[in-house]
């Protein structure tokens, strides 16, 4: 990818791999411009989404970033809090946030997922208006849908590594296979 066409690609969109049901749906912060460019979630080489997908047992295999739709047969989804794309997350007001987090709001009421995880902390506190919130479960639901905060998986998050993501990962997994309360704490 040229720094040509990665520019080209600000602001793009990257389509939802959505269905209603879902045992969880992930949501990231909003779509890089390698995800923009090539159509694809958590496409940078150096995000640790789909490993840490797969270490915490979501997947069988460590799926491509290009392969994000099969995600769908195993009752898994990705949608981003700001849908538009950019360079780096704090290109993103707080104004931007709060909004798409009425968005994100909006979705998963229409499609009743068992778990939304969003996967950033940060934005996950200003998306919602919950400045104290920790990576984990949330008492926040929407509807009958259940929140969990988890770490943001860029290769700029040193504060956790690929190992220490994949057991936070995997919490939520046993949660959403086990029922709600295998979730609180």
């Amino acid at each position: 990818m040229t720094p040509e066409e990665l520019l080209a690609a600000r602001d793009r969109l990257v389509p939802d791999v959505v269905a209603g049901g879902l045992r969880v749906l992930f949501c990231g912060i909003n779509p890089g411009l390698m995800s923009a460019a090539t159509g694809h979630h958590f496409a940078r080489p150096g995000n640790r989404f789909w490993p840490v997908l797969h270490l915490s047992g979501f997947t069988p295999r460590q799926l491509k970033p290009a392969e994000q739709d099969e995600l769908l047969s195993y009752g898994l989804g990705i949608t981003n809090v700001v849908a538009r794309a950019s360079a780096r997350a704090d290109e993103i007001s707080d104004e931007e946030f709060r909004e798409g987090g009425r968005i994100l709001t909006e979705k998963v009421e229409l499609l009743r997922p068992k778990w939304l995880a969003v996967v950033g902390i940060t934005a996950y506190r200003t998306a919602f208006g919950e400045r104290k919130a920790s990576v984990g479960p949330q008492e926040r639901t929407i509807g009958e849908t259940r929140v969990w905060a988890l770490p943001n998986p860029s290769g700029l998050n040193a504060h956790w590594t690929v190992q220490t993501m994949a057991e936070e990962y995997a919490r939520l997994r046993a949660a959403s296979q086990a029922g709600d309360e295998a979730g609180k704490r």
